[in-house]
């Protein structure tokens, strides 16, 4: 009796103990909010899902390609789209690089960072002009690239301080350039989490300070972020919670995926996803570190039976 008693109350607190962890990882990797999500839509309109990026419709089509040409093991962190050359650019973390890759991940040219001490983000602006934050100073430096650029140095350029934010190597990691209101979103990576933006015409200067932006974050760190050009909408790509989601105009989720192996076309869990870019066609493009790239495609959604 008493045997059966004690096994009673180690189970019970087995229970408990059961119970606590999952509360807590619910709340850490927001497990019911992507729950809420997901039922969210569910229940969206063709109409809806039409004029949004609207994710859960993407399927890998690359995926896992090595990025060669000197970026083996290079770390490659952030991914941006060109849309007057139809590529993209990545910076590496390892050995400070910015590189520019065709849509197919073939590398293309690889220009040394001089002056950088860990390049983590990277946004085509206008002419020719190119943004990169180094995440270990919390700067950010405006580059002009021409098809002859073949090195890049911060010595002569004014590098934009983004303040004291976060811990060490914690800072400003994501950036992207949004032409229809004229500025930068830059995402915190954690500690805390949080985006921002920085007013911008897209030349070789920014005007003003940070502002806080509204958006509700279904992650635990931020690495990276892109806008669509159709919709306006923002993707933000999370390492650590394994995420791709979709922010509309006012903040507010959209529509996310899960970048783990079995979802979404993914043959294997994406390592650690650093960078994602979107291109006029809804294209999206990925990087994970250390050198893996990485292509969604949209596919056609039957109709919804009345």
């Amino acid at each position: 009796m008493a045997i059966s008693v004690l096994r009673s109350r180690w189970l019970l607190l087995a229970l408990l103990l059961l119970l606590i962890v999952l509360t807590v990882l619910t709340v850490r990797f927001h497990w019911d909010d992507r729950a809420r999500l997901w039922l969210r839509e569910q229940d969206a309109s063709a109409q809806e899902r039409a004029e949004s990026v609207w994710l859960p419709s993407y399927r890998a089509e690359i995926q896992a390609k090595q990025l060669t040409g000197g970026l083996e093991g290079q770390e490659a962190s952030d991914l941006a789209y060109n849309p007057v050359t139809r590529t993209l650019f990545t910076v590496t973390g390892k050995k400070p690089l910015l590189a520019e890759l065709s849509l197919s991940g073939d590398v293309l040219r690889v220009i040394p960072l001089l002056g950088m001490s860990n390049p983590e983000g990277v946004a085509v602006l206008e002419n020719g002009n190119i943004a990169v934050t180094d995440e270990r100073r919390n700067s950010l430096t405006i580059f002009h690239v021409d098809p002859q650029t073949r090195e890049l140095s911060t010595e002569k350029l004014s590098s934009f301080d983004l303040g004291p934010r976060g811990k060490k190597n914690k800072g400003i990691e994501g950036i992207a350039w949004d032409p229809r209101q004229h500025r930068l979103i830059l995402g915190q990576e954690r500690d805390p989490l949080a985006l921002f933006s920085l007013a911008s015409d897209g030349g070789p200067s920014v005007s003003g300070t940070l502002q806080p932006l509204a958006g509700d974050l279904l992650m635990t760190n931020v690495s990276a972020l892109s806008i669509d050009p159709r919709t306006g909408h923002t993707l933000v790509l999370s390492a650590e919670s394994h995420l791709l989601l979709e922010l509309d105009n006012k903040g507010e989720p959209v529509s996310f995926i899960s970048l783990l192996g079995g979802l979404n076309g993914l043959h294997d869990r994406i390592p650690r996803a650093e960078g994602v870019a979107i291109d006029e066609q809804g294209t999206i493009y990925m990087v994970s570190e250390p050198d893996l790239f990485y292509v969604f495609k949209r596919e056609a959604e039957p109709a919804k039976a009345d």
